[in-house]
C-alpha cells in the first residue's frame, strides 16, 4: 500500500512538472512562482568603510610579523679569552742521548659565540642567562642582527637568579615588548629566536607552552655551571646550546620568558625563566644599580607533613646553619630551630618553601619568625638584608 502511494504520488509530480516545463495551459516557471510565494533568504552584508579591507591572519603570518618585530632586538652573546695549553714531550729517535724533548706550552685566544640575548633599553641594556657570561675572567662582546659588535662594558649578575644584564657603549637600539607572564596559558604559541648551536645567529623555532611552574637544574654547554630553577615555564619550541638567553615570545611578540634550558632526556623540551622575575629584577637594577635580594641569611631543610609526623615535630623550614654576620645571627636565630610561620603564612602546603616566601618580600622589610626550639615555640623579629 505505502509503495503505490508513493508511486503515484512521484507521476504526478513527474506529471505537473513536464506541464510546467512545456508551458501547456500557459503555465510556467515564472507564472508558477507569482503564484506561489517562496520567502527568499538573504545573507547580512557587512559594509566596510571606504577603503578598508578584511585582513585575513593565519599562523604563518602571526610567526612572520612576531619576527620581523622582535628579531632587531635580539643579540648574539660572544666570549673573548686566552687559555695555556700545556708543554708537549715529543720522542726524537735519532737523538740517542736525550729521546725526549719538551716543547713549551703556548697561548691560545678564544673568540666564540656561546649565547643570546634582548635589548630593553635603547642605550645598551641587554639580559641573558648569568650561565652564559658565567667565566668572570673572559671578555664578552654584543653582536646585533645588523652585524655591529660591541664591547660589553659593564655585566651585572644576579646572585640568586640565573640573570645577568650587560651594558654597551651604544644609543637608539630596538628594544623589546615584555608582556606579562603570569597570563600564560598551556597550549598558545611559542616563539624561540637565537644563536642556535652558538653558531646561527636569529634562528626562528616554534612551538606551544607545554607546562608551566616546572622545577629543572640549568646549566651552560660551555662552562661547568649549574643552577636549580623553580617555576620555569616548559616549551617544546626547540632550544638548543646557544638560545640561552634569548627571548620566547608570544603572538604578540611580546617576550614572556627567557630561553635557559634544554632537557638532556627527551626531545622537544626546552625551558624559559617568566619574564616576570626579569622585570622585577631590572625594576631593582634601575632603581639601585644592582639586583637587591631580600637575605636571611640560612641554609635550610623542609620538614614536610610526612617527616613531621614521623619525627613528632612541626612542618617548617629546619636550619641547618645560620650565616655569620647575617640577619638572623644578630637576631638570635640558631642551628636545629625549625621557622614554622613568616608573619601569618604558616610553612606548610604550597607556602612549605622558606625561600619562596622571603623571595616576595623586599629589602629592609620587617619580618616575624615564628620559631619551634626544645619544644617550645617563640617569636623573633627580623630585618631582611640583601644578598650581594
Amino acid at each position: 500500500m505505502k509503495n503505490r502511494i508513493f508511486l503515484t504520488t512521484a507521476l504526478i509530480i513527474l506529471l505537473v512538472g513536464g506541464i510546467v516545463s512545456s508551458g501547456f495551459f500557459g503555465i510556467n516557471w515564472k507564472t508558477l512562482d507569482r503564484l506561489i510565494k517562496i520567502p527568499k533568504i538573504s545573507t547580512p552584508q557587512t559594509s566596510l568603510p571606504s577603503g578598508e579591507t578584511i585582513k585575513v591572519t593565519t599562523e604563518e603570518s602571526v610567526i612572520i610579523n612576531v619576527v620581523e618585530k622582535a628579531s632587531p632586538s635580539v643579540v648574539t652573546i660572544g666570549i673573548s679569552k686566552t687559555r695555556s695549553v700545556g708543554d708537549i714531550f715529543e720522542f726524537d729517535p735519532f737523538n740517542m742521548f736525550s729521546p725526549f724533548q719538551r716543547r713549551p706550552g703556548k697561548t691560545q685566544k678564544i673568540e666564540q659565540d656561546i649565547g643570546s640575548g634582548f635589548i630593553v633599553e635603547k642605550d645598551g641594556l641587554i639580559v641573558t642567562n648569568k650561565h652564559v657570561i658565567a667565566d668572570t675572567q673572559a671578555t664578552y662582546r654584543v653582536i646585533t642582527k645588523d652585524d655591529k659588535v660591541y664591547d660589553a662594558v659593564k655585566i651585572y649578575r644576579d646572585p640568586t637568579n640565573d640573570l645577568a644584564i650587560m651594558k654597551i657603549n651604544a644609543s637608539n637600539l630596538p628594544v623589546v615588548e615584555l608582556g606579562d607572564s603570569s597570563k600564560i596559558k598551556v597550549g598558545q604559541l611559542a616563539i624561540a629566536i637565537g644563536t642556535a648551536l652558538g653558531e646561527f645567529r636569529s634562528t626562528v623555532t616554534t612551538g606551544v607552552i607545554s607546562g608551566v611552574g616546572r622545577g629543572i637544574e640549568a646549566g651552560s654547554p660551555y662552562e661547568a655551571y649549574v643552577e636549580r630553577l623553580d617555576n620555569v615555564i616548559q616549551t617544546d619550541a626547540a632550544i638548543n646550546p646557544g638560545n640561552s638567553g634569548g627571548p620566547l615570545l608570544n603572538s604578540s611578540g611580546q617576550v614572556i620568558g627567557i630561553n635557559t634550558a634544554v632537557s638532556g632526556e627527551g626531545q622537544n623540551i626546552g625551558f624559559a625563566i617568566p619574564i616576570n622575575v626579569v622585570k622585577d629584577a631590572l625594576s631593582n637594577f634601575n632603581a639601585t644599580g644592582q639586583f637587591n635580594r631580600p637575605y636571611l641569611g640560612v641554609r635550610y631543610k623542609t620538614i614536610s607533613k610526612d617527616l613531621a609526623v614521623l619525627n613528632d615535630l612541626p612542618e617548617g623550614a629546619y636550619i641547618v646553619e645560620v650565616v655569620s654576620g647575617s640577619p638572623v645571627e644578630r637576631a638570635d636565630l640558631k642551628d636545629g630551630d625549625i621557622i614554622t610561620k613568616i608573619d601569618d603564612v604558616r610553612l606548610s602546603g604550597v607556602n612549605a618553601e622558606l625561600a619562596k616566601i622571603i623571595a616576595k618580600k623586599k629589602v629592609g622589610d620587617s619580618i616575624t619568625l615564628s620559631i619551634w626550639r626544645d619544644g617550645t615555640e617563640s617569636t623573633l623579629k627580623v630585618t631582611l638584608g640583601n644578598q650581594e
